[in-house]
């Protein structure tokens, strides 16, 4: 059985982009999902200083676990300013500094969830970049706008237009995830 590892890169308590991330794993049939909250992975802020007085926290190792544990990964980006949320940023850094393939070349769906109409594209187009220069291997992505409008968590993505591209990005995380093919293979 495959392993999934999902999370919401926020540390909102009722994160929607926890809920998306949960959403989006638990519509794989033969898999387990892993549903990290960031709160639980509290550390400080990245800085040279901090990592050569006290070393790597503790924290960022376990994270680094569920990683390394995982088949396939899902993060479901909130959006502040137009980037990633300061939790996420800084979880990032410090895992770039213990592998810069954080990733490990593992097929990634990368989702962004917002109320508004944008449906926080730009972080999600920071992501596409970000998380494919450090080991992921982004075979899927879907932004969901108006997330009130188009979303609930009994019935999911509501809107058919919304819910017909997001099971188009689930089918490409899927084949990438039980066939071990990357996105070029997926393409081809």
């Amino acid at each position: 059985m495959k392993k999934i590892l999902a999370f919401g890169a926020s540390n909102s308590r009722n994160s929607i982009n926890k809920k998306i991330a949960n959403h989006t794993g638990l519509q794989i049939e033969d898999a387990t999902i892993e549903l990290l909250d960031l709160n639980d992975f509290e550390m400080p802020i990245f800085s040279v200083d901090i990592e050569k007085e006290t070393g790597i926290p503790e924290a960022v190792y376990r994270f680094k676990s569920y990683i390394d544990e995982a088949d396939g990964i899902i993060i479901s980006f909130a959006e502040h300013n137009g980037h990633y949320t300061a939790v996420f940023k800084n979880l990032f850094d410090w895992l770039t500094r213990i592998n810069r393939n954080v990733w490990q070349n593992k097929p990634m769906f990368l989702l962004a969830a917002a109320p508004g109409s944008r449906g926080a594209k730009n972080v999600l187009d920071i992501a596409n970049i970000d998380m494919g220069r450090k080991g992921g291997d982004i075979v899927a992505a879907f932004s969901l706008p108006s997330i009130w409008d188009n979303f609930n968590e009994n019935d999911g993505i509501t809107e058919p237009n919304l819910k017909n591209a997001f099971e188009e990005q689930l089918s490409r995380f899927r084949k990438a995830l039980f066939n071990n093919i990357s996105k070029a293979q997926i393409e081809n």
